[in-house]
């Protein structure tokens, strides 16, 4: 099983919170954080350091890119890992002006590798579907390619949870 957990919600809606639970309490201390986020302004830095004070101290932090690859090397020997959010991981890679098919060719070789790891992955994404139709072109682009990478995330995890309010409620 590549992912042994997948959060899914909407923005606010506990998924982070729930995941650091999960990877917790399966790599205690031996914790690998796999951040996606840029802080790109000020606001933003304020939601990455609140998250950090959240996160135990001992807890390792990778800063992902593009390439998912240095999480799987950094990953052995690590209890658990958490990436904190495959949302974030997309929009960056189309900023980047990485194609949809080379997006999820890379979730999907990022996903085979982590099945043949002994560590267990958990990931946190967000629902972009139960919304409104994005105005514009590029967000709808986003929308239905998260939703992509959603799919195969969910079904590459052995649980799938959507948190609303702070409940996280198994799904599969």
């Amino acid at each position: 099983m590549s992912v042994r957990a997948l959060f899914i919600g909407g923005a606010g809606s506990g998924k982070s919170a729930a995941g650091e639970e999960l990877a917790g309490r399966l790599g205690g201390e031996r914790v690998l954080y796999v951040a996606t986020a840029g802080a790109g302004d000020e606001e933003m830095e304020r939601r990455i350091a609140a998250h950090r004070r959240r996160r135990p101290a001992g807890w390792e932090t990778l800063e992902a890119g593009g390439d998912l690859a240095p999480v799987l090397k950094r990953a052995a020997g690590m209890g658990a890992v958490l990436l904190d959010s495959l949302t974030l991981w997309v929009s960056g890679r189309m900023l980047e002006g990485a194609g949809d098919e080379e997006i999820l060719e890379s979730l999907d070789r990022f996903l085979r590798r982590a099945g043949s790891a002994a560590e267990p992955f958990v990931v946190v994404t967000d629902e972009v579907g139960q919304g409104v139709v994005p105005e514009s072109a590029a967000g709808r682009r986003f929308r239905d390619l998260l939703g992509a990478a959603n799919r195969r995330a969910a079904a590459a995890a052995g649980e799938v949870y959507l948190c609303v309010a702070g409940i996280p409620v198994r799904i599969k």
